[in-house]
C-alpha cells in the first residue's frame, strides 16, 4: 500500500523543459498533502520550516535537521542551528517566515483554529505549504513519515524508518499474542484542575495499548475523552498509565485521589508514568513510548534493554 501511495504521487510530477538541447529537468512536482490539498513542491529544497514537534522529529530523523530554519516552540532544538527561529504554534509570525525564504513549510492541523489557514499569506507568496493532520493510528504515523520523506526528497530514508518501525510493531504483537491474562488499563493523558482526559478507539494511543496486549477501559468509546473519577473507579483498572511526565509527583498525585484507594491498580502499586513526548507525537519516536507502555503493563514479557 505504501509503495502504491508513493507511485501515485510520483506520477503527478510536473516536468519542465530547459536548455537548448531539450534536456528534461524536474524542477517541481505536485502532490496531494495529508489533508487532501494539491501542492506544488520544488525539487531543490534547502530551507524547511516545521510547525509541529512530530514533523520536526521526522525531519531530523530523515537527516535534514540542518535545513530547518524555523520550528515551533514545542519542537526539539538540540543539535539544530543556534540561529533557528522559534515560532508560535497557533499564531506564527508570517512576516518572519517570509523573510527566512523557506522552500517548504511542513505544517500541522494543530496550527489551525477552525477553518482559518494561518499560512495563507505564505501560499500567496509562492511558498509550498503541506498540511499533516494528527495521525489517529500507527499506520497513519507510518504514512506521515512516508509523505514527509517524499516531499523532502528522502524516500529511501523514510522507507527504512517505516520498515524498521513495522518490524518492531510486528515483534511486539507476536509477544502480546502469547500473553494469556490481559490487564485492563486506564491511560490518563491530562489532569487540568481536576478535569481528567483519556482516549478511546480511533486514536493511535489506543492502538499502542492494544498492540502491547492491554485492554483500554475506554475502548467502547472513540476519540479523546473527558472522563470522571467515579467512572474510573467503577471500571477498576488493573494498571494506570499516564504520560504527564512533565508533572512532578504525578504518580503520587493519582494514587492519592479520593476514592482511588479502592482501585486494584492503586492497591497493587501498578501506577506508572511514561514519557509524554514519545507517547503523544506521531513520529518514529513513538516506538520509545510503545516500549515504555509495554514494560509498564507486562514487565515479565517485555525487556528492551
Amino acid at each position: 500500500m505504501r509503495k502504491l501511495f508513493i507511485a501515485l504521487l510520483v506520477l503527478t510530477f510536473v516536468i519542465t523543459l530547459s536548455g537548448c538541447k531539450g534536456e528534461i529537468e524536474v524542477t517541481e512536482f505536485t502532490v496531494t498533502d495529508r489533508e487532501g490539498t494539491e501542492v506544488v513542491i520544488p525539487t531543490n529544497i534547502t530551507k524547511i520550516v516545521s510547525t509541529a514537534p512530530s514533523n520536526t522529529e521526522v525531519i531530523i530523523g530523515l537527516g535534514l535537521g540542518d535545513m530547518l530554519v524555523a520550528v515551533d516552540k514545542y519542537s526539539p532544538t538540540e543539535g539544530l542551528s543556534e540561529d533557528i527561529a522559534i515560532i508560535n504554534f497557533r499564531e506564527p509570525d508570517i512576516e518572519l517566515l517570509i523573510s527566512l525564504e523557506p522552500d517548504i513549510v511542513v505544517a500541522s492541523g494543530h496550527n489551525k483554529v477552525g477553518d482559518d489557514d494561518p499560512f495563507k499569506l505564505l501560499k500567496e507568496a509562492g511558498i509550498a505549504v503541506v498540511y499533516i493532520p494528527s495521525a489517529d493510528s500507527l499506520q497513519g504515523i507510518l504514512d506521515d513519515i512516508t509523505f514527509i520523506g517524499l516531499v523532502l526528497g528522502k524516500v529511501e530514508e523514510a522507507n527504512t524508518i517505516t520498515t524498521d518501525l513495522q518490524t518492531e510493531f510486528d515483534e511486539i504483537a507476536a509477544i502480546a499474542a502469547t500473553i494469556t491474562t490481559k490487564v485492563n488499563v486506564y491511560f490518563e493523558i491530562g489532569d487540568y484542575s481536576g478535569t481528567l482526559y483519556s482516549f478511546g478507539t480511533e486514536t493511535f494511543l489506543n492502538e499502542v495499548v492494544t498492540l502491547v496486549g492491554g485492554n483500554n477501559i475506554y475502548s467502547s468509546e472513540s476519540g479523546w475523552l473527558n472522563v470522571s473519577v467515579e467512572d474510573i473507579i467503577s471500571k477498576n483498572p488493573d494498571v494506570i498509565v499516564t504520560n504527564q511526565s512533565n508533572v512532578e509527583g504525578i504518580v503520587a498525585s493519582i494514587m492519592s485521589r479520593t476514592g482511588f484507594d479502592t482501585i486494584d491498580a492503586v492497591i497493587n502499586n501498578q501506577v506508572f508514568v511514561v514519557n509524554g513526548n514519545s507517547t503523544s507525537r506521531g513520529s518514529q519516536n513513538i516506538i520509545e513510548g510503545i516500549r515504555e507502555v509495554a514494560e509498564a503493563l507486562y514487565p515479565n514479557y517485555y525487556d528492551f534493554d
